[in-house]
């Protein structure tokens, strides 16, 4: 089967490798065929060649973990050892070895879940994140009624901005350096600030301020701080992603004072989630459409990864899809 290998910093080859055995599938795993994948910001430190904290980076040489990075995958099961997927079904979900840049996967299959059938695959990739972000809100006080801002407006915070507008929240503020004001209504986004974290917060009113910080920026840790600072008295701030740092200074000082929550935390419940960002989805027909705004074809993976490197206006999700 092919297989994608990071080789290098920036630089994957396609390898040949051999087939899974079907036949050797432990409890609840899937063999899966795999038919799309979708880049997440949590894939680039592993493409640039950084020692990251993803479950599938095992600290070993880059070229040993065929299929790493890409975790979120659409696929059609070949062979299943769980109760609730049957060879023929088509599921989207994770990748559970973080090894999805392969012709045949074995994933976890309560990380996986069927979605509607007349989704392309390259859309259908859209639901494993949806799925995190709606996870995500559950973690938070409700937003009817509520201020909400979303700092980083990529592919996750665009999501973010979007369900939380479907939430009830009355005013969506999106805040990146890059251009989103072709992008922002579209994603529920009332006030699209095209600015960094910092200045913005340097200019936010006292009666400005939201009363629920996403941090969807990752990668560095001084957004983190910039959320704190933004959060209205007695709100909530949401770390989203997997953070490449283990410490990221705060100040307790305002948290203290502003009778502060700071909530994270991995998605779990994953079969559950992904039923709901289908339903999510069937109920907002055009939102996958807008979101996924580039398909490359598993051929170009490298050229799809490195146009991921690049904040490009009008960009969204990447969808990477099987010839």
């Amino acid at each position: 089967m092919w297989c994608y290998r990071l080789v290098a910093p920036y630089t994957f080859e396609r390898v040949t490798v051999p087939d899974p055995q079907r036949d050797r599938l432990r409890d609840g795993q899937v063999l899966l065929k795999f038919l799309a994948g979708g880049i997440c910001g949590s894939d680039i430190p592993g493409f640039k060649g950084v020692q990251g904290r993803l479950p599938g980076d095992t600290g070993a040489l880059a070229a040993e973990m065929a299929g790493f990075p890409v975790h979120e995958i659409v696929g059609e099961v070949l062979a299943s050892n769980h109760p609730e997927h049957q060879r023929g079904d088509r599921v989207v979900g994770w990748a559970s070895g973080f090894d999805g840049l392969m012709e045949f996967v074995i994933s976890d299959g309560n990380g996986l879940a069927p979605y509607e059938p007349s989704l392309p695959p390259a859309h259908a990739v859209g639901l494993q994140p949806l799925a995190c972000i709606l996870y995500a809100l559950e973690q938070l006080p409700p937003l009817d009624g509520k201020r909400v801002a979303v700092i980083g407006q990529g592919s996750i915070g665009l999501l973010f901005s979007f369900a939380a507008k479907a939430a009830g929240a009355a005013h969506v503020t999106g805040v990146d350096p890059i251009y989103r004001d072709d992008v922002g209504a579209t994603f529920g986004v009332d006030t699209v600030v095209r600015s960094t974290s910092d200045r913005w917060v340097a200019h936010l009113a006292p009666h400005d301020k939201p009363d629920v910080v996403i941090e969807a920026v990752g990668h560095q840790v001084a957004t983190l701080n910039n959320a704190v600072e933004a959060a209205g008295f007695g709100g909530t701030v949401f770390y989203f992603g997997v953070p490449d740092d283990d410490s990221y200074p705060i100040s307790m000082r305002t948290m203290l004072r502003n009778n502060l929550t700071l909530k994270s935390g991995v998605t779990l419940d994953r079969r559950r989630v992904l039923d709901a960002a289908d339903a999510f989805a069937r109920k907002h027909p055009d939102l996958l459409g807008n979101y996924v705004t580039h398909t490359f074809d598993v051929a170009d993976v490298q050229e799809a990864f490195e146009f991921a490197c690049r904040p490009t206006p009008g960009r969204v999700k990447i969808s990477i899809v099987a010839s």
